[in-house]
């Protein structure tokens, strides 16, 4: 189990890396995260034939762990819908009823479902590598937890506890941590890894065995800084120091609203040669945007409340104006549903409002949630899409409300072209484009088709990240967590 003195600490990239790194030896191995507040998801195999969602992170590590993604691997994710209210997914599907309860109700209820989930996987696999959360540490929620130390107890796990070095303060974080739990917990606790390591590591001591002198635990690895990893953010708009140096041709510049989600599926975008991602929060950072760059209006769990974010920063304008001068404009899911005229909402799902009027559509939010694999083909596009035109694409759905043309501007002869049934639209013009399908730049033909350009795959991603954990830790201790 790796767990982290904070959320950052690495825990997710490690998870992933250690899933490879089992894999390789030919071991049959699932990863596992027990609770997860994310509102970037994936759509997976769930009971009984239903589609589900999971964490990101979670569908990650299991095509690292060359495993089928699904349910159990995240048997209950939290997407935030505001500060102090989040949307509750228990294997793979919404509960209303949970999403109802306060936070510290709900452990006893789901626990048996996340034990179970675990045990199963467990008689399945020869390895589960389980991902912790937060901090272990946090002595306010160690009585109702159900992610970190009781999972750790009740699969009797190894733990690794990872902290980033480069925050500084990272052997204070490690005993602190370690002086916080419970005896018997303690117990559990293998080894202590330093991520994001930047220097000369032989400066680092005396201080990893004056650590274990007083925990009993050694310092089992350290990990560098590595900028380019390869893998997905989990959470959080990524690190500009990420860019891809070189000359830029083109700049996408994603909306930051608040609720984002599915930020992950930009990830590929950051490994084009020549092209530059940023996040946009303000109209000063899109001022300078040539025609030929793009804005992207991400998903949203939240997408009333987001367009009334982009609003009141003058985004708004921002965005219409660009789309005015000719420049590329893309909506994705939440995104999509801005980018028309109005947003209805008759069962109080998620909020009414005008939208951003650049595409003739309105989108009127229900009960029930589409949540989907979906693979199809586009039609015939014009402007920046026109390479995409009769190309087959693969993703996944995850939205309330359905979107179609709005009648009354459909009668006056204003209507969107719709290149994708029931999925993408976009404007005559054709600079704008409205999609409900997540991950089109996961697609390496999509990628080649707009950009001329190859990202690397996951799969070397993870071969690379599981070829760094056999570095840099300390030799049989990976071993030895499974022996």
């Amino acid at each position: 189990m790796v767990l982290g003195t904070t959320s950052g600490a690495g825990k997710s990239w490690l998870t992933t890396a250690l899933c490879r790194y089992y894999s390789n030896l030919g071991l049959k191995v699932a990863p596992f995260k027990a609770q997860n507040m994310s509102n970037n998801a994936r759509v997976v195999e769930g009971i009984d034939g239903a589609w589900g969602e999971i964490g990101s992170a979670q569908y990650f590590q299991a095509l690292a762990a060359r495993a089928v993604p699904e349910v159990r691997m995240n048997p209950l994710l939290l997407k935030p819908e505001a500060d102090t209210r989040s949307q509750v997914v228990l294997l793979g599907q919404v509960s209303a009823e949970l999403t109802a309860l306060p936070w510290r109700g709900r452990s006893q209820l789901v626990w048996p479902q996340i034990a179970a989930a675990l045990d199963q996987l467990r008689a399945e696999n020869d390895v589960v590598v389980i991902e912790g959360a937060g901090s272990p540490a946090e002595t306010n929620l160690h009585a109702s937890d159900i992610v970190n130390m009781r999972v750790a107890r009740h699969a009797g796990a190894r733990c690794l506890l990872v902290t980033d070095i480069d925050r500084g303060g990272a052997f204070a974080h490690l005993y602190g941590t370690w002086a916080l739990l419970p005896e018997g917990e303690r117990a559990l606790i293998h080894g202590f890894v330093l991520n994001k390591f930047r220097g000369d590591a032989s400066l680092l001591a005396p201080a990893p065995l004056h650590l274990q002198e007083r925990t009993g635990v050694p310092t089992v690895a350290t990990i560098p800084m590595q900028w380019h990893h390869g893998l997905p953010e989990e959470d959080g708009v990524f690190d500009d120091r990420t860019l891809t140096p070189g000359a830029v041709h083109t700049t996408v510049a994603v909306v930051a609203y608040p609720r984002i989600s599915n930020l992950d599926e930009f990830q590929p975008l950051k490994n084009v040669p020549g092209l530059r991602l940023q996040w946009v929060r303000s109209p000063a950072d899109v001022a300078g945007l040539r025609p030929s760059d793009w804005i992207v209006l991400p998903g949203s769990k939240a997408t009333a409340a987001d367009l009334a974010w982009l609003r009141a920063q003058g985004l708004d304008q921002s965005i219409a104006a660009h789309a005015g001068q000719g420049g590329t404009v893309l909506g994705v899911c939440g995104g999509l549903q801005m980018l028309g005229e109005a947003l209805i909402d008759p069962e109080g799902i998620d909020g009414n409002g005008p939208g951003l009027g650049l595409l003739p559509l309105v989108t009127v939010f229900e009960p029930a949630k589409t949540v989907q694999r979906t693979s199809a083909a586009f039609g015939q596009l014009t402007g920046a899409w026109a390479p995409l035109s009769g190309a087959t694409a693969c993703g996944y759905e995850i939205h309330h409300g359905q979107t179609a043309q709005h009648p009354a501007m459909a009668a006056k002869g204003n209507v969107a072209r719709e290149v994708m049934p029931g999925i993408a639209w976009q404007n005559p013009a054709g600079n704008v484009l409205g999609v409900y399908l997540h991950g089109l730049f996961e697609d390496a033909a999509v990628l080649h088709a707009l950009f001329g350009a190859q990202a690397p795959t996951l799969e070397t991603v993870f071969d690379s990240l599981a070829e760094g954990v056999a570095r840099h830790f300390d030799p049989g201790v990976l071993d030895a967590l499974i022996a």
